[in-house]
């Protein structure tokens, strides 16, 4: 009662000195004055190393649940960011099962049993010793709470001797031509829901397109659990017309439609005229993402009122029929560390022509992670496929070289990558084969990627408006190239930040956002310029895009925005 005349100002002010001293090891005044805004008078820019709160980060504070330019990802990752791994109860080891470390007998079946075992008791840890087990086929984490664990990424390796292509066979784009889906899906270790499974090898193998989502091949597998009423952006609480089928810990999908007008995804591009202006319905990969689901879980239900696991990352507006509907079951709990996943050294295809030496993909995954865990000679790293609120950490991409290092696609929300390193190929780069890097597409938001090594590759968005996602903490030789298909629609929504970003080869393409995304932020980069590719906004007019602390990096604080944001109240 002592404290009830405490302001929520003053509150937040408070958690600015706490997430300041969380990042920098100094105490930032509570009590200090307001920042002057866009526009006005600047003072002295302070000496070099000289500690550097940007104007955004204190008006990040006031306001961290609905800012217009920076997201609040704060609760992005398992658990809501929590860094403990669950540890459960080691049942098998895959010797035991008849895994042998020779390298050369094939232990994919071996392995896949361990788990399966594992799977039908409910869960547990399967271990692996360390030596080198050869694979020839998918490692597949099909239930729940089944933990894959290895030695340690420099002491057991599965040796992949064969692509997906070979293994399951050719998934064409459902785009059509002669594009190998290959190139942005699936992985030798895959994570996903054994129904999942079932359905994309069946599809593929039927040379059909398996949606990769939520709801089901035909998007339609799925009901409603009850209409939504209007809420705003950052709100932590909806009201509901039948919260009888509610419970907390449930997951749920908030599922919103488009109208004619589009105004759902000029809202996901911060809205006003240049949004307005931009001709949408020609964009058909990017209208196929839509409705927009997003997974989160319920935390409490009282009457109507019901309390979600994080903020709403959009308004709730009647004009898209907004409601809580089921989805196909959930993987949760999974996980797979402790080992390196290395392909047999095999040139990099052409273009969109890979061959499927794939690392370690999530998909319909939710509370999930992956921890130490190297990737060596493949097409593409690491996915996050309809994966949300999942956790990468300590992953490593190596080798001859890569098509796309890490991805995130078909609407993945609310992960974190974290502790991330892109090694330089060891092979040159084989003619008409193309580098990406750090990817997030299809309507993906409120993802971070935070203190990453990328000794090659970029900031790379596939189009398909992605919105809210935040770059932190990052070292980047920036060579590679963002792609995406026109129908795709824009490279950037509304609120994607790029914060403290050191760019060693100088290039600005995808890092400096303030002539690219709108209502977006770019804090602390050192000076860069445009060459190679020039990338140019997708929209017209002003793009409400902030820059500042220009030409300092090391002197930014908070140094790092997502542990910032986690020190900050609810």
């Amino acid at each position: 009662m002592g404290n009830a005349h405490l302001t929520r100002r003053a509150l937040l002010g408070g958690a600015t000195a706490v997430a300041l001293a969380a990042t920098t090891g100094t105490t930032a005044r509570a009590d200090a004055p307001p920042v002057p805004g866009p526009g006005a008078p600047q003072a002295p820019a302070p000496g070099p190393g000289t500690p550097q709160v940007p104007a955004l980060w204190h008006e990040f504070t006031r306001t961290p649940f609905t800012h217009p330019q920076i997201p609040y990802v704060g609760r992005a990752g398992r658990h809501g960011g929590d860094r403990r791994r669950p540890r459960p109860r080691v049942v098998s080891d895959v010797r035991a099962f008849g895994a042998v470390a020779d390298g050369t007998t094939d232990c994919a079946p071996a392995i896949n049993r361990a788990i399966a075992a594992a799977g039908r008791a409910g869960g547990g840890t399967v271990t692996i010793p360390p030596g080198t087990f050869r694979i020839d086929d998918v490692i597949r984490v099909g239930h729940s709470n089944v933990v894959l664990r290895g030695a340690g990424s420099g002491r057991t390796t599965l040796l992949a001797t064969k692509n997906l292509t070979e293994l399951i066979g050719v998934y064409g784009s459902r785009y059509g031509g002669d594009k190998s889906s290959w190139s942005w899906a699936g992985g030798l270790i895959w994570l996903a829901p054994e129904a999942r499974w079932n359905t994309l090898v069946d599809a593929i193998r039927a040379r059909d397109w398996p949606f990769e989502g939520w709801t089901g091949n035909r998007r339609d597998e799925w009901r409603t659990l009850t209409t939504v009423a209007p809420a705003r952006r950052g709100s932590w609480t909806v009201r509901v017309a039948d919260p009888s089928a509610l419970r907390p810990g449930a997951l749920v999908l908030l599922r919103l439609a488009d109208d004619a007008e589009h105004t759902l995804l000029e809202h996901m591009s911060g809205g006003g005229p240049g949004a307005e202006a931009y001709t949408w319905d020609d964009k058909t990969k990017l209208t196929s993402y839509v409705p927009y689901e997003w997974p989160v879980r319920v935390t409490r239900v009282r009457g109507r009122e019901v309390t979600l696991e994080r903020p709403l990352p959009l308004d709730v507006r009647p004009e898209w029929d907004p409601r809580l509907t089921t989805h196909v079951e959930e993987l949760t709990g999974a996980g797979v560390e402790g080992l390196t996943l290395e392909a047999v050294e095999t040139p990099q295809q052409p273009h969109l022509l890979d061959k499927g030496h794939n690392g370690v993909v999530l998909q319909c995954a939710y509370d999930c992670w992956v921890h130490d865990v190297t990737v060596r000679h493949v097409d593409n790293g690491f996915g996050l496929v309809a994966a949300s609120a999942c956790t990468l950490t300590h992953t490593r991409v190596a080798g001859r070289g890569v098509h796309h290092p890490y991805f995130c696609r078909e609407g993945s929300h609310d992960n974190l990558v974290e502790d991330f390193t892109i090694e330089a190929r060891t092979t040159p780069a084989p003619a008409n084969t193309q580098l990406h890097g750090i990817n997030v597409e299809g309507l993906s938001s409120h993802n971070v990627w935070s203190r990453g090594d990328m000794r090659m590759g970029t900031f790379d968005s596939h189009r398909g408006l992605p919105f809210a996602n935040v770059r932190t903490d990052i070292t980047v030789v920036n060579d590679g190239r963002h792609g995406g298909d026109a129908s795709a629609g824009p490279l950037f929504g509304a609120r994607f930040t790029h914060w403290n970003i050191r760019v060693t080869n100088g290039r600005a393409g995808m890092v400096r956002l303030d002539g690219l995304a709108p209502y977006s932020a770019t804090v602390g980069l050192n000076e860069v310029s445009e060459f190679g590719q020039i990338d140019v906004p997708d929209f017209t007019g002003d793009l409400h895009a902030r820059l500042e602390l220009y030409g300092t990096t090391d002197a930014v604080r908070p140094r790092n925005l997502y542990d910032a944001q986690r020190a900050l109240p609810r």
